[in-house]
C-alpha cells in the first residue's frame, strides 16, 4: 500500500491548521516610543512607520484630532524642556523650558514628567525646584504646588506626576521611594512608602539591582493604586490603607526577567502594559499581561532595534487608557 498520498494529506492539514493558528493569533500593538536615540511610531506588526532624531525621554502624551487621530505628541527635549512635537512633519510646534522660566532661572531644575490638561493647559513636575505647575500656552503661570521631598536632587526628585479627576496631583517620588497625593493646596493627603520587602539597596540598573525607586503610580477606578516599584522590578496594588492586594514579582512571567518597571498603562479591556527598561538582550521592553493570572498577553522585544534604555511609551490603537 503507498502511504506518501495520506501522509502529504497529513501534512497540508497540519500547515493549513497552522495557518489559521497563526491568523487566530492576537495582533501586537500600535504604539509610540523612544530609544537609541530615535522617536519612533511602531506598526502593529513591529516595523517603524515613523522616525524621528530625538534624545531620551521619561514621559510622552500623544494629543489627537476630535476624531482620534493622532496629531502631535508632548514629551521632553533634553533635562529640562518640554516641546510638542507634530507627528506628520516632524517639526517643534510649541516648547517651554523649565529651566529658565517662571523663576527657575539659574536653578538646576530637570523635568520627568508632564500633562495636558483641558483648554490646552498643561501641568509640569519641576524636579530640583520641587514644585508642580501648570501653564498656559503662551507660558504663563497659572498654578504652583510646593512639594515635599526627603532626599532632594534634581534627577531624583520626582517620576511620573498626573493630576487626577479629584484636582489633586498623584507624585512618585523616585529618591524618597515614595508615591504621594497632593491637594491643590499643597498638602499631602495620602502617602504610600515602597517597601524594600526586607532587603538592602543594591545598586545598578539592570535586573541585579534593588531598591524602591518608583516610577509610575495609576489611580484605579476602585481608589486603589497601581504602581511601579521601578528597580524593584515589579508592580504593586495597593489600598487606600496601603494595604498590598496584587503584586507583580520580578520572575512571575514565564521567560521574562523584569528590571526597572517604568510605564504602566491599564486598557479597556483591564490588562496592563508594563515597560521593562534595562532588562538587557532577549528580554521584552513592554509587556501585556492579564492581571488576574499574569498571562502575558503580549510582548515588544526591542532591545536590538531600541536598545536598553526605552523607558516610556504610549499604546496608539487601545482607546482611551489609564496611565
Amino acid at each position: 500500500m503507498n502511504r506518501f498520498p495520506r501522509l502529504a494529506v497529513s501534512l497540508l492539514l497540519l500547515v493549513a491548521a497552522a495557518s489559521v493558528a497563526h491568523a487566530a493569533a492576537p495582533a501586537g500593538h500600535r504604539f509610540i516610543t523612544q530609544g537609541k536615540g530615535k522617536l519612533v511610531v511602531v506598526a502593529a506588526d513591529g516595523r517603524f512607520e515613523r522616525e524621528l532624531k530625538w534624545g531620551g525621554i521619561h514621559d510622552i502624551h500623544v494629543l489627537r484630532d476630535d476624531d482620534g487621530t493622532p496629531r502631535s505628541v508632548l514629551l521632553q527635549q533634553g533635562p529640562a524642556k518640554v516641546a510638542e512635537v507634530d507627528l506628520a512633519s516632524g517639526e517643534i510646534v510649541w516648547s517651554y523650558d523649565s529651566a529658565t522660566q517662571n523663576g527657575n532661572a539659574g536653578r538646576k531644575v530637570e523635568v520627568h514628567a508632564f500633562q495636558p490638561l483641558a483648554d490646552g493647559k498643561l501641568m509640569i513636575a519641576e524636579s530640583g525646584a520641587a514644585r508642580i505647575i501648570e501653564i498656559d500656552r503662551a507660558g504663563k503661570l497659572l498654578h504652583e504646588v510646593k512639594l515635599k521631598v526627603e532626599h532632594p536632587h534634581p534627577h531624583t526628585d520626582t517620576r511620573l506626576v498626573r493630576k487626577l479627576a479629584s484636582g489633586n496631583y498623584l507624585v512618585c517620588h523616585e529618591g524618597d521611594g515614595a508615591v504621594r497625593e497632593y491637594s491643590p493646596a499643597g498638602d499631602v493627603v495620602w502617602e504610600y512608602r515602597v517597601p524594600l520587602f526586607d532587603r538592602d539597596p543594591q545598586g545598578g540598573h539592570g535586573p541585579e539591582a534593588w531598591g524602591n525607586k518608583c516610577f509610575a503610580a495609576v489611580r484605579l477606578p476602585s481608589g486603589n493604586t497601581l504602581l511601579s516599584t521601578g528597580n524593584g522590578h515589579g508592580a504593586l496594588e495597593v489600598t487606600p490603607a496601603g494595604e498590598i492586594v496584587w503584586q507583580l514579582k520580578q520572575d512571575d512571567l514565564p521567560n521574562i526577567r523584569l528590571a526597572w518597571v517604568t510605564t504602566l498603562e491599564v486598557l479597556p479591556s483591564g490588562n496592563y502594559v508594563l515597560g521593562n527598561c534595562h532588562a538587557g538582550p532577549g528580554q521584552p521592553v513592554l509587556v501585556e499581561i492579564e492581571p488576574k493570572t499574569k498571562r502575558v498577553v503580549w510582548q515588544y522585544p526591542g532591545f536590538d532595534q531600541l536598545g536598553n534604555a526605552v523607558s516610556n511609551s504610549q499604546l496608539l490603537d487601545a482607546g482611551k487608557t489609564l496611565r
